[in-house]
Parts: C-alpha cells; structure tokens; sequence
C-alpha cells in the first residue's frame, strides 16, 4: 500500500514537472512586448508587498466601518497611509496579473483568458470601492464622526437596495476570478500546486466601503500573493538583461514629469 501511495506521488511529481516544463518551454517562445518584462516584475513584487503593507498597518484596528472611520479621527496620518498603500497595490496589481494570464495562456489559452480578464475586472471594483473610502476619511474631517457613520450606514442601505450597478455587478469577479486565475495557474503548468492554492487565497481578501483588515483572512489572503506572485517576479528579473540606457531615460522623464504634475497639477 506504501509503495503503490509513493510511486503515485513520485508520477504525480513527474507529471508536474513535466507540465511546469512544457509551460515555459512555450511561455518562453511566445514574447509579449506588453508590459514587457520589467514592467510585470516590478507589477509581481511591488504589487503584493504594498497590498500586505497596507494590510498590517491597518491590522489592530476593528475591521467594519465604524472602527475604520473612529480610528481615522485618532490617527489620520497611519489610516491614509495604510488605505494609499493597500490601493496602490491593487492598481499596481494589473500588469502582474497580465502577466501572469499570459504565461497561463501559453498552454491554457481559455483558462488565461478568462482568469486573468476576471481578476483584473475585479481589481477595478476594488478601486471604486477605495474612491468611496477616500471620500468618506476627507469628510469626516468637514462634518465630524458621528455624522460619517450615519452617512455610511445610509450608504450601505442604499447600496443594498440598488437593483443595478456596474460596480455591484462586478463584485463577484473580485473574488471567484482568483480562483478561476489559479486553477489555470496550475492547469497550465505557469505555477506549481502550492503556490497556485496560495495564489487562490486571495478570495478570502473582503471588499466593500470601509472594509479594514480582517484577521486572519486579509493577512492569509496578502501572504498568499506574496508566495504566488513574488518569487515568479524576482525570476522574470533574472530572466534577460538589464534595461538599456534608452529605457532608463525614458523612466527618468517619466518620473520628472510626474513629480512636476503632482506638484503643480490641477488641485480641483
């Protein structure tokens, strides 16, 4: 019984690797100029290492809205920079993502298709439902607590009874796409079991108006991007050579000229 359990294992074992070997044999045969390599490396470190900064700063506050909004009149600065952090990894998320759908798609065309077309999709009503906390924190510097938590509690009533919005619609993405994105991951060979069920965690992360940081889930739900994500970024580094002098130019005049438009930028 032992050995028959050991030589599934060992094929078990074989034909992952054989598939994970395939998978690159043909990612790599198939180059994708956009976001380029660069690009979707920084995108696959960057991205969850903000999500999970965001995430811990946040962590000894209540989750739920009320908590959020009283620990933002006690500590202003550490909830806007927890909740920049935490939106600034979803957005920097979508080129890893692509990414990944790509190296999925190399074997599993359906499976990246829709895996990455529904995280990304979801990455978007994450980033509306930030707009909504950004608004709620700046007004509840002009009207006071008190008058934040009703407004919200109105809010949630309201969202509720919405029979239809884009952003309502598009909830379930956010959580089922991840899923959708893993099993394709390992279908495809572009991630191995375990960091394809890691990766898959990410559905655990909650998402709503003022959702803080659940523990553990938002914690399990970080982590396990980071193990699916930040190990393939660091490879796609190590992967070709550096950036040419051209490029790192042009990153220049694109800093420059972002620090000039945040600085004198349209304020309204």
């Amino acid at each position: 019984m032992k050995a028959e359990l050991r030589s599934r294992i060992t094929r078990w074992r074989q034909a992952d690797a054989e598939r994970r070997a395939a998978n690159a044999a043909a990612a790599q045969s198939r180059q994708h100029p956009f976001p380029g390599r660069w690009v979707g490396a920084i995108s696959l470190i960057g991205g969850p290492a903000l999500l999970m900064t965001g995430i811990l700063l946040r962590a000894r506050f209540h989750f739920f809205f009320p908590d959020q909004l009283a620990a933002y009149t006690r500590h202003p600065a550490l909830i806007t920079a927890a909740y920049t952090c935490f939106a600034s990894g979803i957005v920097l998320l979508w080129p890893a993502v692509m990414t990944l759908a790509q190296w999925v798609a190399a074997t599993s065309p359906l499976w990246g298709l829709w895996g990455g077309c529904l995280v990304i999709t979801g990455l978007f009503t994450r980033t509306f439902q930030f707009g909504t906390d950004h608004l709620a924190f700046h007004l509840t510097d002009s009207f006071g607590l008190q008058a934040m938590v009703d407004g919200i509690d109105d809010y949630y009533l309201a969202w509720r009874d919405t029979r239809w919005h884009p952003f309502r619609a598009l909830s379930g993405p956010a959580f089922f796409g991840w899923v959708v994105l893993a099993v394709g991951a390992y279908r495809s060979g572009a991630l191995g079991l375990g960091r394809s069920v890691a990766l898959g965690l990410m559905s655990l992360l909650a998402l709503g108006t003022l959702k803080g940081t659940q523990i553990p889930q938002s914690i399990i739900a970080a982590g396990g991007l980071c193990i699916a994500f930040i190990p393939l970024g660091i490879a796609q580094l190590r992967g070709g050579p550096p950036p040419s002098r051209r490029a790192m130019l042009w990153l220049v005049v694109l800093i420059a000229g972002h620090i000039v438009g945040t600085a004198w930028g349209p304020r309204g």
